[in-house]
C-alpha cells in the first residue's frame, strides 16, 4: 500500500520523512523528567494504567516478550519478575536518551539475566516472525509514523497464540470529561512542562498528539486489518485512556 507524503506532528503537517526526527527532540528533551512527569501530569494514575495493561497481557513464567518504544522501563519492570529466570523481556525503545533511562533505572533495580536492551524502530523489527509471546506498546503508538506498518510487524513477530497490548491515550467517552481535559491537556500541561522541564513546546506537542491519534473504534479496526483476532479495547479514566488487545492465530 501506498503511504502517505505527509503525516501530522501534533498539529501541525510535516513532510513523512521528518516525523521520526521531530519526535526524537521531544524525548531528547523530556527523557530526564519523563518519569517524574508523568507521575505530576496523571497525579500518579499511570501507574495503575500500566499495571492493568501488563494483567492483560497475562505474561508468564518462561515467555519472551518486548516491550517496544519501552522508555524508561515500567513495563519491563513489572514484567521481569512474571517471566522469570527462564523468560525474557526486551526493552526497546528507538530513542537512545529514553532507552539509556530505562536501562539505568533497571539496573539499579538489580535487573540482570532475564532482560535485554535494543534500539529498535517498531516499524522494522529485527526479529524473525513467531518470535515472542507478549507484545506491548505503552504511549508510544501514537508517535510512529506509520502505524499500520507497526502493527503489521508486531502481528508477525508474535507467536501463534501471542498476543499484542497497546495502551494509550485515547478520546474522552465519559460525559462531560472532555472540555475538562481539553483545559487541563492545553493550559495545564504546557505550564508543567515549561515548569518541571523547562520544555513547554514539547508537553504541548504531546497534548496534541493524543488528539490526532486514532480514537477506540479506529484503532481497533486497523489492529484487525493488521491480523490480529479477538481484538477488544478496555477504557480507563473514563476514555482518557485505552488499553487494546488482539491475538495472533
Amino acid at each position: 500500500m501506498e503511504q502517505p507524503e505527509t503525516t501530522h506532528f501534533g498539529y501541525e503537517k510535516v513532510a513523512a520523512h521528518e516525523k521520526a526526527g521531530k519526535v526524537a527532540g521531544v524525548f531528547d528533551s523530556v527523557a530526564g523528567k519523563y518519569d517524574l512527569m508523568n507521575d505530576l501530569m496523571s497525579l500518579g494514575v499511570h501507574r495503575l494504567w500500566k499495571r492493568f495493561a501488563v494483567n492483560i497481557g497475562g505474561v508468564r513464567a518462561g515467555e519472551r516478550v518486548l516491550d517496544l518504544a519501552g522508555g524508561t522501563g515500567d513495563l519491563t519492570g513489572r514484567m521481569l519478575p512474571l517471566v522469570g529466570p527462564k523468560g525474557l523481556v526486551i526493552l526497546s525503545d528507538i530513542n537512545a536518551s529514553m532507552l539509556n533511562e530505562g536501562r539505568k533505572r533497571l539496573i539499579d533495580e538489580g535487573a540482570v539475566g532475564n532482560v535485554a536492551y535494543a534500539r529498535i524502530d517498531a516499524e522494522q523489527l529485527p526479529f524473525p516472525d513467531n518470535t515472542f509471546d507478549c507484545i506491548t506498546i505503552a504511549f508510544g503508538l501514537r508517535n510512529i509514523t506509520y502505524k499500520e506498518r507497526a502493527l503489521a510487524a508486531m502481528h508477525a513477530a508474535l507467536k501463534p497464540g501471542g498476543r499484542a497490548v497497546i495502551l494509550e491515550f485515547s478520546h474522552p467517552v465519559a460525559p462531560g470529561l472532555k472540555p475538562v481535559y481539553d483545559l487541563y491537556s492545553f493550559s495545564v500541561l504546557p505550564m508543567l512542562g515549561k515548569l518541571v522541564a523547562n520544555d513547554a513546546t514539547s508537553y504541548r506537542y504531546l497534548a496534541e498528539s493524543i488528539r490526532m491519534h486514532p480514537d477506540q473504534e479506529t484503532l481497533l479496526q486497523m489492529m484487525e486489518e493488521a491480523g490480529f483476532e479477538r481484538c477488544q479495547y478496555f477504557n480507563l479514566t473514563g476514555g482518557i485512556v485505552a488499553v487494546h488487545r488482539g491475538y495472533k492465530f
